[in-house]
């Protein structure tokens, strides 16, 4: 059997289809395609193709520079090729839409981080557990921390359909005063950024997506968690035949043994309880200690790039540590990823002038694809942003900027847009989907504070160029 390749794959080797466009067919087609007779497995292996359902999410499944990623993605990639067929991922919008796939036979599965609740296994069988989660009360900072549902001062909103809303369901029958609210125009990351600004009470999550937002959302915290925790695994309907079941058992048997497991766990779980929030005093020091033994190698590659743009650049992305190293497998000074590595012609992307050197050669060739529209004291800016989450999506943010009836040619405009490309309603109008549009905006902000603070450090070079002049006539608003 075809072993599990932890390779990305680029699009054209699944295929990817809107679920909107999928649930029109299911509509038209008012049925399950009736049994051939032949197992699960056999059907799926005839047709050549695995469908899977799932959800645009940063655990899940997402693109990122034009390819897909995601765990759910890499390990049902790895069981097409178990099986011996082509991968075909369905994103769906919200939870209704991904169990209607299912429940119309437009998909054999669904890989999206769906827990096995009792009204689920009703009418679902669940595969093996492919990790665990607590179901965690979010609160904001400041406020009074609720010790159980009892001491709650507001009102709890969580995902229509999701296990989440499913507990307090059941809660509300014995806690009479519980006020909880099901939504099913957003998402749960969403949820998180309402109480953050204070927008929302509470709501409740899987402890792991908390702990990930907590990069971005600061001051919202776990108030309590749910005592037992919760297997996530992926869904099947209920049918006599158990051939799929038995594919899958076996596939993560074999994934288990080899230590594959393992390292996707550590890949997508093990770097979220050590994140460091950074601080001025921290980025001082570190422009003192080790910036000085890195600039030379900032200034001989700038090209047309001011070194020290380039230089806040590589303290957002490693804090100038050439062995720093992401879950999503960028490495290095620029955390470069491999397929970025190779286009620049960088062999090793730990050696610290290979990777400035492919940084800055990346960031320019950015430079010259954006829209010639864009002014030229901006484009640094929508740069950045395409270097941290690619060309397709920074286009789809300036798509959505003009649907928003403003200048999809000014920062200022665009920025806010960035945002909206992880939210539902937006990034099904998109055509690469769902971003971490935010994440973006924040790395752009970020690195212009930093650039700001080695501008104070530094007196600017003689031929200071293009990015000098650019951020040296910015406002210094903190909003940007």
């Amino acid at each position: 059997m075809p072993a599990f390749s932890h390779k990305e794959q680029p699009l054209h080797t699944t295929r990817v289809f809107a679920a909107t466009a999928l649930l029109t067919l299911l509509a038209l087609a008012g049925c399950r395609p009736e049994s051939t007779g032949a197992s699960q497995q056999a059907q799926i292996q005839d047709r050549e193709e695995l469908r899977v359902g799932t959800l645009y999410h940063p655990l899940y499944y997402f693109l990122r520079n034009e390819r897909e990623e995601g765990l759910d993605y890499e390990l049902a990639q790895g069981f097409a090729d178990y099986l011996g067929v082509e991968l075909t991922m369905v994103p769906a919008y919200n939870l209704d839409e991904l169990f209607a796939l299912l429940d119309a036979g437009q998909v054999d599965m669904l890989a999206a981080g769906l827990t096995g609740t009792p009204l689920r296994r009703q009418h679902y069988r669940f595969g093996p557990s492919l990790y665990e989660v607590a179901q965690t009360l979010v609160y904001r900072k400041g406020d009074t921390r609720p010790q159980d549902l009892t001491q709650l001062e507001g009102k709890v909103q969580v995902l229509a359909g999701s296990s989440q809303a499913e507990w307090l369901h059941r809660m509300a029958q014995d806690l009479p005063d519980l006020q909880w609210e099901p939504r099913k125009d957003t998402d749960a990351e969403d949820l998180l950024r309402q109480v953050a600004e204070g927008r929302t009470d509470y709501t409740l999550v899987e402890d792991t997506l908390l702990a990930r937002t907590q990069r971005y959302y600061p001051n919202v915290d776990a108030a309590f968690s749910l005592p037992n925790s919760q297997p996530v695994a992926w869904v099947m309907d209920r049918r006599d035949d158990d051939s799929l079941l038995a594919a899958m058992l076996d596939y993560f048997a074999q994934q288990r043994a080899s230590g594959l497991m393992a390292r996707l766990n550590e890949k997508y779980f093990g770097h979220i309880q050590d994140f460091d929030y950074v601080d001025t005093r921290t980025f001082l020091r570190r422009a003192e200690d080790l910036l000085p033994r890195y600039r030379p190698l900032f200034e001989r590659h700038a090209g047309g790039l001011d070194w020290r743009l380039l230089a806040a650049v590589s303290y957002q992305e490693s804090h100038w540590d050439p062995q720093a190293r992401s879950y999503t497998g960028v490495r290095g000074m620029m955390m470069l990823t491999e397929d970025t590595a190779r286009q620049m012609g960088i062999e090793d992307r730990l050696d610290p002038e290979q990777s400035i050197r492919g940084g800055a050669g990346y960031l320019a060739s950015l430079l010259e694809r954006l829209p010639d529209s864009i002014p030229d004291d901006e484009r640094i800016w929508f740069a950045l942003a395409a270097y941290n989450i690619g060309l397709g999506h920074l286009l789809d943010a300036r798509r959505i900027t003009r649907l928003r009836g403003q200048d999809p040619d000014a920062w200022a405009s665009v920025k806010d847009s960035l945002p909206l490309l992880h939210q539902t309603g937006w990034h099904r109008q998109t055509r690469y989907g769902y971003a971490r549009g935010r994440e973006a905006r924040k790395f752009v902000r970020n690195i212009r504070q930093y650039y700001q603070s080695l501008q104070w450090l530094y007196k600017p070079s003689t031929d200071a160029g293009l990015a000098t002049a650019q951020a040296e006539t910015q406002p210094t608003d903190p909003t940007y």
